[in-house]
């Protein structure tokens, strides 16, 4: 049974059916292809690899890429390599006339082709590829949903049971999440499951330390030659633990790449680089702030590492910086009374002063199941917060 039958209804407007790019340099083929393709599909066409790039970007990823072969400047096996790594899911198709073995060669290798199909083709037979192609898209992204909802879940318990027995690094986690996904929503770029992953994993090399000397390091205090040691052994630490992690290669690599002393990062895969930008810049502006500097200071201070933080980046966390200075309703309530989602204010600690939770921890529901085992004097104490 065709794909289109089992998938689609008929009534579907053109918007609403699967996004199909077909590129040629000779625009009766783009025609055809129009035609023959149009009632099944949603098609979009460009006459070279720069537009087929622009259109791929201007919208919704193409569920399916049709390309030929031979074209002036970028060539089909040229495009494929670079919608690979652009669009990693979109399925793509290569479309040509008498291939050479070593024209066919670099578009299996390079572009990673679903299908290799050869002019003349009819048209029940392209229309057999991109139903498979759809599917294989299909496939691929609902795949790619489930593994990242289901490991974002499990990221978030485990930060939320590593808070109990680290609360200083990790009460920072949700701030420096919360800080990354508003700045890449602010500029305008797609947030991504990775930068939200390795946002909440960047302190996860810091379960090696003792928890005053995180405290130490948070405060921006003098550290001592064995300390200083054990500090920076914290990336090789988070690399160690996450490189036993299946399937979370980009996720390791943002992280690695926001450690780096200078701006960089794989130009072929330029929204990790991007992301580790911002992880960069959110970690730097959160521990100055942690440190005791104003938002003003901080800024200064990041300003002055233009190179390491990039422009653009600084320009637009000032800009976020300033639309959450809006005055808060800060709530005065007992410990006991708090809720999921609210943000405390002040750091909670017990009668002896052990910290059990940093000024700007939000109450997760694993802090709910822990509070009942706090006592009665703990539950009573008065702390601020804000609502969610």
């Amino acid at each position: 049974m065709r794909l289109d039958t089992l998938l689609m209804d008929a009534t579907k407007t053109p918007g609403e059916l699967p996004r199909i790019l077909c590129v040629d340099d000779e625009s009766q083929i783009l025609k055809s292809l129009t035609m023959h393709l149009r009632r099944h599909y949603n098609v979009v066409t460009a006459t070279s690899g720069a537009e087929a790039l622009q259109q791929a970007a201007s919208g919704a990823a193409p569920a399916v890429v049709v390309s030929d072969m031979r074209m002036p400047v970028m060539d089909g096996a040229g495009l494929l390599r670079r919608m690979l790594h652009a669009h990693p899911e979109t399925t793509r198709i290569l479309l040509t006339g008498e291939p050479s073995r070593d024209s066919a060669a670099a578009a299996v290798n390079e572009g990673q082709i679903f299908r290799f199909l050869t002019k003349p083709c009819t048209p029940e037979d392209l229309l057999a590829a991109i139903d498979a192609g759809v599917l294989q898209h299909r496939l691929v992204t609902a795949e790619k949903t489930l593994m990242q909802e289901t490991l974002i879940g499990c990221i978030n318990a485990l930060i939320d049971v590593l808070a109990i027995t680290n609360p200083v690094a990790f009460g920072r986690t949700n701030r420096v999440k919360r800080l990354a996904v508003d700045l890449a929503v602010a500029l305008g770029l797609p947030m991504s499951w990775q930068l939200e992953a390795a946002a909440m994993l960047s302190q996860i090399g810091f379960i090696s330390l003792p928890p005053e000397l995180v405290v130490k390091v948070y405060d921006g205090k003098r550290l001592s030659a064995a300390e200083s040691a054990l500090v920076n052994r914290v990336p090789a630490v988070a690399q160690s633990l996450l490189g036993r992690i299946p399937r979370i290669e980009d996720v390791v690599a943002i992280l690695k790449q926001s450690q780096e002393i200078q701006t960089s990062g794989d130009p072929s895969a330029p929204r990790l680089a991007t992301a580790a930008q911002i992880l960069r810049v959110v970690q730097a502006y959160d521990g100055l702030i942690a440190s005791g500097r104003s938002t003003n200071a901080a800024l200064q201070i990041l300003r002055a590492g233009e190179s390491r933080y990039g422009a653009d980046l600084i320009t637009g966390l000032a800009s976020l910086l300033e639309a959450r200075a809006q005055p808060k309703t800060i709530h005065e309530m007992q410990v006991n009374a708090v809720k999921p989602g609210m943000t405390m204010m002040d750091d909670l600690r017990t009668s002896v002063g052990t910290l059990l939770v940093p000024a700007g921890f939000e109450v997760t529901q694993t802090f709910m199941e822990r509070k009942r085992n706090f006592d009665s004097a703990i539950l009573q104490a008065k702390v601020r917060v804000t609502l969610p």
